[in-house]
């Protein structure tokens, strides 16, 4: 049975505040799961589909990329936003050809990314031509044709630009990018751009993998665990279960922020005894960092350790790891001693104890894990943040032993796998040399675009085609109006997708949309289940499998689709096998075998009950394949980020209801905010000194080299814990106010978390 949205969109005006919570998830949470599932997709279908997530036999969660326990799983192996993530995708609403054609793109564009998500899964190709106004069916032979005309037509291979989401499957990514490089082009940008490519380009120079060092089991063994920039609560939340799984063994847990998140403070497990009655406080100790201030606190920690070192020599620096594995200690060491920690107090808003006290834990430290998000990687100095903390790291010898490492917590559920199996725009000659010799190939050697660059090349009008393998481009982008702009150059924009969004209402001379299979959706070929593979943000790889009715006869696989598409594309004698992988993905696994790293045997591997690990040279054998077979100590230049007078640095975070761009409801419970979401959080002395009060509304105003006004208007002031000079705000909302230029150094990375902003007291249209 088939059911319709809702037709109200958000009402601002109904907003409300009220305090924080002090825990997170309990019963309340099992509660809104529930009642969001129910009203999503009924009761026998979230009994049978909730049932599944994150199981052997199941599917994996579309939430984010938290590993499975590698033993016992619990009945109920998901969280909160789990739940909201399967009932998104698994909803019994559609939107359908009569949607379409009651509704304009004109009309589509003036609602809210919330609205048109709530509106349910598509069911049908649609196209939208040149001078339309209402996006038309199309049928999936006529939706091809139209895009081998364009890319057949384009001067260069080039000017088509390929996106990827984060929830495509590893077989899914594997095709896609073999179908772009036999097409001709690196121009494969994905999410990983936006978040943890500071990471991918710290641990790569660090320790010569781009990865994460820590399993799950590694939690259980460690004795402290730093979590830096980072809110599991809401973004990560079957993390708390690990987090308070290692506290029950001992290990202290530091949570270094600048918003006191509720999830670090106290968690409530819904599956345990004490988590219904009385729940644990997570954190051991909060720093409330100032933003940009984690490289200051982390170069102020190791100046504190090796005064520690002389105070008890031998006792600190683990000098039997760092002679027989690292280089450029010494130049560490020379610069790190010289550190003024007046100024690490100044960076970080933090107290001289506060810090010192970090250190001693630290030296004591026989096993530390050191976490970290979005917080340290959307900075200016992103990259060299993350090398500063793995430099404590290798001081103490903690890579490649049990209980410690480096964990950075990826979001989405299969980013990881994605940039294994080839989405990046840079890949080494290595992979393309192993590509080219299974299938017959000559992968081009240049490099593509990555998410900023192909921005740019669209607005330059270098890149004409754009191809969105699922996600939300626009919603998910920094200076909105300015890449807005440049998809409606295009001349063709093509979105794979399973629910509507902003993407689609912002489109080329030419649109399409292709309707496709989630996660939750059964994939039959041939009348054979067919079965896809992600990796987790810990290297392990695992099956998933779809077991639900797919709400329309239209849907395709992206495997499908991509397969089909190449068929289109480069006609039967093409040397890839482009209909054999179509219709058995073992065919691509095998195929996958033989090209990436570390996937021979995959089909018998990832059969096993846990699926298999990827090989982690650092972590398997501390061996470091960087540029000099060692772990290199980084050295850099301290950065932070002072606040100019009259105005506030602001990041962009997400609400507890809320999953990337994905807005499931108005209901941020754990900061307190009801009904609505443009609010900006402040500082109590900031809205005094500022002449603003509580509940005013203001517009937000970036500051930025170019001397652009970007501006968003009429959010309500909250008072809210968050370090004076420091402001938040949900994005995408916000999204209109990060430059396009304003990026990490080395990455290229949005800078979402360090954005100078003034504050304007809002007019009303009708006053102005």
């Amino acid at each position: 049975m088939h059911r319709h949205g809702p037709t109200q969109d958000i009402d601002e005006s109904a907003l409300t505040v009220t305090p924080p919570k002090k825990q997170a998830a309990g019963v309340t949470a099992v509660a809104v799961s529930l009642k969001r599932s129910v009203e999503e997709m009924g009761v026998v279908r979230t009994a049978r589909t909730l049932a599944r997530v994150n199981q052997v036999h199941g599917f994996d969660c579309p939430g984010c990329a938290w590993p499975e326990p590698s033993g016992h799983r619990r009945p109920a192996e998901f969280c909160e936003n789990g739940a909201k993530a399967v009932a998104e995708e698994a909803t019994l609403r559609t939107v359908t050809p009569e949607f379409f054609a009651a509704h304009s793109v004109e009309e589509l564009a003036g609602k809210s990314g919330y609205w048109l998500g709530q509106q349910g899964r598509l069911t049908h190709p649609m196209v939208l031509r040149p001078g339309a106004t209402h996006y038309a069916p199309i049928d999936w032979d006529d939706a091809y044709r139209l895009i081998v005309d364009e890319l057949r037509g384009s001067a260069s291979a080039d000017e088509a630009v390929f996106y990827t989401s984060g929830r495509t499957a590893n077989e899914t990514a594997f095709l896609y990018q073999l179908l772009v490089r036999s097409y001709g082009t690196n121009n494969l940008p994905d999410c990983s751009n936006m978040c943890h490519e500071s990471s991918g380009a710290a641990l790569t120079s660090s320790i010569g993998i781009g990865k994460g060092s820590v399993s799950i089991d590694d939690f259980d063994a460690a004795d402290l665990i730093i979590v830096a920039g980072q809110n599991p609560g809401t973004n990560h939340p079957r993390m708390l279960s690990a987090l308070a799984g290692a506290k029950a063994k001992g290990a202290r847990i530091i949570a270094v922020n600048p918003l006191p998140e509720t999830g670090l403070l106290g968690f409530r497990d819904p599956q345990t005894v004490k988590g219904v009655t009385t729940g644990v406080a997570i954190a051991d100790d909060f720093l409330q960092i100032r933003l940009g201030g984690d490289m200051a606190l982390f170069q102020g920690l190791g100046r504190l350790l090796f005064e520690a070192e002389d105070r008890a020599p031998g006792t600190v620096v683990d000098r039997a790891f760092v002679d027989a594995h690292c280089a450029g200690f010494a130049e560490y060491e020379k610069q790190t001693r010289a550190v003024d920690l007046g100024i690490v107090e100044a960076a970080t808003g933090l107290t001289r104890a506060e810090i010192e006290r970090t250190a001693r834990l630290l030296a004591e430290s026989k096993s530390t894990i050191i976490c970290w998000a979005m917080g340290l990687t959307q900075q200016r100095h992103g990259v060299a943040t993350i090398e500063e903390a793995t430099n404590l790291l290798l001081l103490r010898g903690m890579i490649g032993k049990p209980g410690a490492g480096v964990c950075p917590v990826r979001g989405h559920s299969n980013v990881q796998g994605d940039r294994t199996m080839g989405i990046w725009e840079k890949m080494p000659n290595s992979f393309l040399d192993a590509l080219d010799r299974e299938f017959g190939i000559t992968s081009p050697r240049t490099h593509g675009y990555d998410t900023v660059n192909a921005i740019r090349a669209m607005r330059e009008g270098k890149a004409t085609i754009f191809f969105g393998m699922g996600g939300n481009f626009v919603s998910a982008t920094p200076d909105t109006e300015v890449t807005e702009a440049a998809l409606r150059g295009c001349a063709l924009t093509v979105q794979v997708s399973t629910k509507l969004n902003r993407s689609h209402v912002v489109h080329g001379r030419t649109a399409l949309i292709l309707p496709t299979l989630g996660r939750t959706d059964e994939d039959l070929r041939g009348g054979v289940k067919q079965q896809v593979s992600v990796e987790d943000s810990m290297s392990m790889v695992h099956l998933s499998t779809g077991r639900l009715k797919p709400v329309s006869d239209h849907l395709r696989s992206e495997i499908a689709i991509v397969c089909e598409l190449a068929l289109n594309l480069f006609g039967p004698d093409h040397p890839v096998p482009w209909a054999r992988y179509r219709d058995d993905y073992d065919k691509i696994r095998d195929a996958i075998a033989q090209v990436v790293p570390g996937c021979a045997d995959y089909n018998k591997r990832v059969r096993a009950r846990n699926g298999f690990v990827l090989p982690h040279p650092p972590r398997d054998s501390r061996e470091f394949r960087t540029t000099t077979g060692k772990a290199n100590f980084a050295v850099n230049e301290l950065s932070w980020v002072p606040v100019p007078p009259g105005r506030l640095i602001l990041q962009t975070v997400r609400s507890h209801d809320q999953y990337n761009t994905t807005i499931y409801g108005l209901d941020d419970r754990y900061r307190g905010v009801h009904g609505g979401r443009r609010v900006v959080l402040m500082n109590a002395a900031d809205i005094a000194e500022f002449g603003f009060a509580d509940g005013d509304l203001v517009d937000l105003i970036s500051e930025w080299t170019d001397g652009v006004e970007r501006r968003v208007e009429g959010f309500r002031i909250v008072s809210y814990a968050t370090p004076p000079g420091n402001a938040a705000a949900y994005y995408p909302e916000t999204n209109p106010l990060v430059p396009l230029d304003h990026v990490a150094a080395r990455s290229n990375t949005p800078v979402s978390k360090a954005v100078t902003i003034r504050l304007e007291p809002h007019v009303h249209v009708g006053a102005r």
